[in-house]
């Protein structure tokens, strides 16, 4: 089967805006992404904008776009991430909170989801939430506790010996 000239125009634009994004160029992303036409059904634009929005501090502009992969990928795991990111700096935690819940309902044993939802439940103050996601992803990904002493996002808990247990193990 022959790709149409379309959808090879379509790849070769995103893979140009993929590029831009891991060299840190959000604003160059956004720009090539403007250059696509729109379609509803494909979850790749909205992920590539939402994390060039998120990358540019635009979080409240970002949460649709990611929520719209969401939507249309229940499965990408990244997309819950980036939404929670931005969920947490507009000062919504417990929005960040909901958001990597339903990550790991589709992965319960994702170490990333689990030490950022973690970090979320500490600035919450659910303490116990906390330590358990913790412990689960030190288990899953030990080096994560070498994040431990730099997250601030543990200060709330940082004294608690439940937490000291499990992250000087």
């Amino acid at each position: 089967m022959v790709e149409s000239r379309e959808n090879i125009i379509r790849s070769k634009i995103l893979r140009e805006a993929e590029g831009y994004l891991g060299l840190g160029m959000p604003e160059h992303a956004l720009r090539t992404l403007d250059r696509l036409v729109p379609d509803k059904t494909d979850w790749v634009p909205p992920l590539l904008r939402g994390e060039a929005l998120r990358d540019l501090g635009r979080f409240a502009e970002a949460v649709p776009y990611l929520e719209e992969v969401v939507r249309l990928r229940p499965d990408r795991l990244e997309a819950y991430v980036a939404l929670g990111w931005c969920h947490k700096r507009l000062g919504r935690v417990d929005l960040a909170c909901a958001d990597l819940e339903a990550a790991l309902l589709q992965n319960p044993e994702d170490a990333l989801v689990l030490y950022n939802l973690s970090c979320y439940y500490s600035l919450s103050h659910r303490v116990e939430n906390a330590i358990e996601c913790l412990r689960r992803a030190l288990e899953l990904e030990p080096e994560y506790r070498f994040l431990i002493p730099q997250e601030s996002d543990f200060d709330p808990i940082r004294e608690d010996p439940r937490f000291r247990a499990v992250a000087e193990a």
